[in-house]
């Protein structure tokens, strides 16, 4: 099932909760987002649906985050989507979908933070309240929180096609990058929870910082260097030093290159997301392209 087979509108997310969450039916519906993997829906003022509707992945995602995200959210300093309900699949929407709380905020693809300081401070406070070692039986990356090596192959083609596209004016200075953070030593502390996907899109900003963070589908255990990356990705110019002041432990310069080599990647994805999304899919959209020039203007001058 994907998007192109189902339309998902106001009056299905009705008669869905009306089916299996009766007592939320009477909320008010609207929709928020159309996002990468899922649809956000407003319900009322203090909840959200979110159905999947452009990947199969998303299915076993939304599981997952009902799973674990619950007993995570209390201990993080910023508003994260706690899910509330789980809907099942059924003669209606043949996937399972669930009901969140509902975050504030304008995701900083659209509204980047502007206080350097105030950024750097709250992500790296974020960071360091999530980054705890998970528990045995913790869910571990599709392709996320593991050795850089693993992606060789797919940064390769990434930036061949980003290159291609004429969208890397000096693609020696991204492969240096990727290089040194491979050639760095690997991650060997405890598996540590993982948002997992740190992009512009899912953090939040209000007041030029950081509000909220929201999509935890890619959770997982793994290196933290995946998520230090975000640094690079989100942070105004100047202001990277001070998250790594400011986050607890202090990562060492092995931590530091390796996370410098998924900022890269990322920032790869999100440049050909951005400017011609990725075989068609919906999620692409051109407000991920600026940050992630940003990102690789940063990461190779720096």
């Amino acid at each position: 099932m994907t998007h192109t087979e189902i339309e998902i509108t106001a009056e299905l997310v009705r008669d869905l909760l009306h089916d299996q969450h009766p007592d939320l039916a009477d909320h008010p519906v609207r929709l928020g987002a159309r996002g990468w993997d899922n649809q956000l829906w407003r319900l009322g003022d203090d909840l959200a649906v979110r159905l999947p509707w452009a990947t199969l992945s998303a299915d076993a995602l939304l599981r997952k985050e009902h799973a674990w995200l619950p007993a995570l959210a209390p201990r993080l300093p910023l508003p994260v989507p706690v899910p509330q309900r789980l809907g099942e699949p059924s003669g209606r929407f043949p996937r399972p979908w669930i009901v969140t709380t509902w975050v504030p905020g304008t995701p900083a693809d659209r509204a980047p933070a502007t206080r350097a300081a105030a950024a750097a401070d709250t992500l790296a406070t974020f960071l360091t309240a999530l980054h705890r070692p998970a528990p045995d039986g913790a869910p571990t990356g599709r392709d996320r929180g593991g050795p850089l090596t693993d992606h060789a192959e797919g940064f390769d083609q990434t930036l061949a096609s980003a290159v291609e596209s004429g969208l890397i004016p000096d693609p020696d200075a991204v492969r240096a990058v990727w290089e040194d953070a491979v050639a760095a030593p690997g991650w060997t502390g405890p598996a540590l929870w993982l948002h997992a996907d740190l992009h512009p899109a899912n953090v939040l900003t209000e007041d030029g910082t950081f509000c909220g963070v929201i999509d935890f589908g890619d959770l997982c255990a793994g290196d933290p260097a995946c998520d230090l990356a975000a640094a690079w990705m989100l942070l105004p110019d100047g202001a990277v030093d001070r998250f790594y002041d400011a986050y607890q432990p202090t990562p060492d310069t092995a931590t530091r290159r390796r996370a410098r080599g998924w900022a890269v990647l990322k920032a790869l994805v999100c440049v050909l997301i951005g400017e011609a999304g990725v075989h068609g899919r919906p999620g692409g959209k051109r407000t991920w392209g600026p940050p992630a020039h940003a990102a690789l203007r940063r990461l190779t001058h720096s």
